[in-house]
Order: C-alpha cells, then structure tokens, then sequence
C-alpha cells in the first residue's frame, strides 16, 4: 500500500494543527499542575464550602503563578530577540 502524498499547502495546514494542538495540550498540562499546587498549598481539609482564607489563599496561588508564567515567557521572548 502506498503512502498518501500530501501538498506542500496540505503540509503545512497539518503542521499548524498539530502545533496548535500541542499547545493545548500545555495548557491543560499548566492547568492542572496550578490546581494541584494551590490545593496541596491552600486546602487544609475538604469540607462542602471553602473558608475565606482558603478562597484568599488560591485566589492569591493563582495570581503568583499567572505572574511568574507570564514573567517567565517575557524573559524568554526577551532573551530570544536579543539573540542570547
């Protein structure tokens, strides 16, 4: 059985698919590694409501962590224009 020939168009259609889905992927990744941070870090105990300094606390883990994610790619971005 032969190999299906894809175009050069076709190829690169593929190829951004696949990038974006990747980069979904990291997401969800970076999400779920968040969640699994703050809750070891914020929640004492599991009850049916969170207390306030519990909301506080992953209100702020989250914020800390959108902070440095977004410190970190501006760095990286940075480092990349200056040909470091």
């Amino acid at each position: 059985m032969s190999q299906p020939q894809f175009s050069e168009n076709d190829q690169r259609e593929l190829a951004q698919f696949l990038e974006a889905e990747n980069a979904k992927a990291r997401i969800q990744q970076t999400v779920h590694s968040l969640t699994d941070t703050c809750w070891d870090k914020c929640i004492a105990k599991v009850n049916n409501k969170l207390d306030r300094s519990e909301e506080a606390c992953l209100s702020n883990c989250v914020e800390r962590f959108l902070d440095t994610s977004l410190f970190i790619v501006k760095r990286l971005e940075d480092l990349r224009s200056t040909g470091m």
